[in-house]
């Protein structure tokens, strides 16, 4: 009896060890004897293989059909200023080392890289200006392949956007969405050329609305995303999941250089209005009133005994300037332009800027525990261009 049951331990443990050597190095032997015993339809694969219909996904996480419809509109774009002469050809002491040759010498060419969107059949793209700005020759480069010189229509320093135009035909065109339907956490994609790589497609979602007070431009709306934007990026498009046209990829917040996840756009509503300034009249007309406004704090308005926490301070009124004339005075705090809110002075530019010049408006104002609205003509604001760092 000791022996045969010495036997059965033994063979139990042969058995045991060929099982874990199987397991080990053969898996597959056991899942398909496994799958044998399985009902009909049933797979032991815990992940199902990925689906793959035509050339574009159809899978509910692939952006693919809409990177597919945006990126042949987003183009490529090199900006050249032609070279200067050395600052120290004239230096004597700087001929006397390099001889006669000094006075011919000049300085590398200056090339910068960026993105556009092609709006229009007729050949306009939206870009930033500071892409394209004291460029001597700007060159386009099209997904297709295609290359063309540009030529510059107009550009806008205070919201950084430039339209170009280029002479060739069959040019595939972005389609425009909507921003009024934009919402904090929507999918986007941008599209540009980070880096000189080549066109490039990120995806993210919408970090915020409305930001402002960012320092960039003298009117700012932007959109928030945490799409990855580089250097090269300006002037690409944001654009929605179904491959229309959000905004122009402008700035990034960065450490490094890279994208940190802040990235900014200029809302497509934003560009769309500068275009038809730019392409129909050569300039944008804002509204002017000729204020020197500030945000209105809670120590202000507590020093002041005002009854209302939010609004804009006016701290100087230009003299026979359209705010002085319709009664406006220092002091006074803004509370809402035509009907629109303001709470901070980013908020009243742009509601101003909004307004159609030579045109009455109502501006309400605080001026202490008095509420009024005051009647202003409104003026075209006077263009006074950014000085920007390249």
């Amino acid at each position: 009896m000791r022996k045969t049951w010495l036997i059965f331990s033994q063979a139990v443990t042969v058995a045991v060890a060929v099982l874990f050597v199987v397991a080990t190095l053969k898996p597959e032997w056991l899942q398909r004897r496994a799958a044998s015993g399985l009902p009909t339809g049933i797979s032991i694969n815990a992940v199902a293989p990925p689906v793959v219909d035509g050339p574009a996904s159809t899978s509910p996480h692939s952006y693919a059909s809409a990177a597919k419809r945006a990126t042949p509109a987003v183009v490529s774009i090199t900006a050249s200023k032609a070279p200067g002469r050395n600052p120290h050809a004239s230096d004597p002491w700087f001929q006397f080392f390099f001889g006669d040759g000094a006075r011919g010498m000049q300085q590398e060419p200056q090339i910068g890289l960026g993105s556009g969107v092609i709006v229009s059949a007729e050949g306009y793209l939206l870009t930033n200006n500071h892409v394209i700005e004291g460029a001597d020759e700007i060159e386009v480069q099209l997904a297709d392949g295609r290359r063309a010189r540009a030529k510059v229509i107009g550009t806008d320093p205070e919201t950084d956007v430039a339209v170009l135009r280029i002479a060739l035909d069959k040019l595939p065109v972005i389609t425009f969405g909507s921003i009024d339907a934009l919402q904090v956490g929507d999918v986007v994609l941008a599209i540009g050329n980070p880096f000189g790589v080549g066109q490039t497609v990120t995806s993210g979602i919408v970090s915020a609305l409305g930001r402002n007070q960012l320092g960039i431009n003298t009117f700012e709306n932007f959109i928030q995303t945490d799409a990855a934007i580089n250097p090269g990026n300006s002037g690409g498009a944001l654009v929605d999941a179904s491959g229309n046209l959000l905004g122009i990829n402008t700035a990034i917040y960065s450490r490094s250089g890279g994208s940190l996840g802040i990235g900014f756009a200029i809302p497509v509503s934003t560009a769309q209005q500068v275009l038809e300034g730019l392409v129909k009249e050569g300039q944008v007309r804002r509204g002017w009133i000729g204020v020197e406004p500030r945000d209105l704090t809670p120590e202000i308005a507590e020093t002041f005994n005002l009854p209302i926490k939010e609004g804009v301070l006016i701290t100087g009124v230009l003299q026979d300037g359209p705010a002085s004339a319709g009664g406006i005075r220092p002091g006074d705090v803004v509370t809402k332009v035509a009907g629109t809110p303001v709470t901070n002075t980013s908020q009243l530019l742009s509601a101003v800027a909004g307004l159609k010049p030579q045109t009455p408006a109502v501006i309400s104002v605080q001026r202490g525990a008095k509420a009024l609205e005051l009647q202003v003509v409104v003026a075209q604001r006077p263009r006074t261009p950014l000085r920007r760092e390249r």
